[in-house]
């Protein structure tokens, strides 16, 4: 015991042996403890929010939870300076560490609350009657978490004396240089912001622009990322999308079908007639066909053909039930054609031999 409190009553830094033991042995307390203190300390606020039916403010509360733990081990770290004598020059920088460390806490904090919110509208978001409101909510968490980060930043990089915002302006042209080299991410963000408002397609849409198409897997605040059918992943710009013109094949109600049938010169105007508003009856009672617009006229005297012009409309905008439809509707023609004794033209030419050897008129069909 003689030898131990010799030991203890050593200085070592104008400080006690015992006054070491006794700082460290606050520290350790701090640490071992935090955990424990920590879950204390959020389970009163859980306890508090438990006269709440929703849960989101159980989860904001859980999220601060890491922050929490690192500023009772920062209040052990202070006590144990605290209880040292310590240089005074360095109490200017345990000023600084410690505004800093409780800053950097606070922002972290606020940054994982509203990671929180994000996803609480990820989770949600199929049960949002507008999938703008989602999406607009999601980037301008992103946009405030950026926000965020930047502020910490400022504050912390502030507290040590340097004066940000006279940084930035020694940086002159060099700041210039970066704005403009930052111009293309600005337009991108500005192109994300009318994406977002204007809403032009959803994830999983099928859109054709002058430089792809195929289908959107995610809208970014760069970048759209957009599937091909050859299953080929592209990054479009949003500045580039924005100033684009865009088609959006999942929003339609109806696939058109547009085509000109040729019957051969021998079909005379009873069959044309009749082929005629069999096709219209057939279309009109056909259930996969929309009624609204239905065109079925005989419209041109073609070199080689009698032209029967047909526009109509299919209920269906899937791709493969269309050209099934389109099929049976090109069938259900043929019949009509043959049953009226008629038959589909050719390209073809006739030569009219005027006089022979014989003096007899005849006719030459070149096909």
């Amino acid at each position: 015991m003689e030898y131990l409190n010799k030991i203890l009553e050593q200085s070592f830094l104008d400080n006690t042996g015992q006054q070491w033991l006794i700082s460290f042995g606050i520290l350790i307390f701090f640490i071992f403890l935090r955990a424990p203190l920590a879950h204390a300390f959020i389970s009163l606020l859980h306890k508090a929010s438990s006269k709440t039916k929703n849960t989101l403010d159980d989860a904001i509360i859980t999220a601060i939870e890491p922050p929490v733990r690192l500023i009772f081990i920062l209040i052990g770290l202070y006590g144990m300076l605290v209880f040292l004598n310590l240089p005074t020059e360095l109490d200017a920088f345990n000023a600084h560490f410690f505004h800093s460390m409780f800053a950097f806490c606070l922002f972290w904090a606020i940054y994982r609350i509203i990671g929180i919110f994000g996803s609480f509208v990820s989770e949600h978001q199929g049960k949002v009657k507008s999938r703008f409101s989602a999406d607009l909510a999601l980037f301008l968490i992103k946009g405030v978490k950026l926000v965020l980060i930047i502020m910490g930043f400022v504050v912390i990089v502030q507290e040590w004396g340097y004066n940000f915002t006279g940084f930035l302006a020694s940086l002159g042209l060099g700041g210039l240089a970066f704005a403009l080299a930052a111009k293309d991410t600005a337009a991108n963000l500005f192109g994300s912001l009318v994406i977002f408002s204007d809403k032009p397609f959803d994830v999983g849409d099928w859109i054709q622009t002058p430089g792809v198409e195929g289908t959107v897997e995610s809208i970014g605040i760069r970048s759209t990322r957009v599937r091909t059918f050859a299953k080929a992943l592209v990054a479009v710009p949003n500045a580039t999308l924005a100033n684009s013109p865009i088609t959006n094949w999942s929003r339609m109600t109806m696939r058109r079908i547009k085509m000109t049938i040729g019957l051969t010169y021998n079909t005379n105007s009873t069959q044309m007639k009749n082929i005629l508003n069999e096709i219209r009856e057939m279309l009109k009672n056909d259930s996969d066909i929309n009624n609204a617009t239905i065109m079925v006229n005989f419209t041109d005297f073609q070199d080689s053909a009698l032209g029967i012009f047909c526009y109509f409309f299919t209920n269906t905008t899937n791709w493969q039930e269309y050209l099934m439809v389109r099929e049976r509707m090109n069938l259900n023609i043929m019949k009509i054609v043959e049953d009226n004794k008629a038959a589909f033209a050719f390209p073809s030419q006739s030569l009219y031999i005027e006089s022979t050897p014989d003096n007899v008129q005849q006719t030459i069909d070149i096909s």
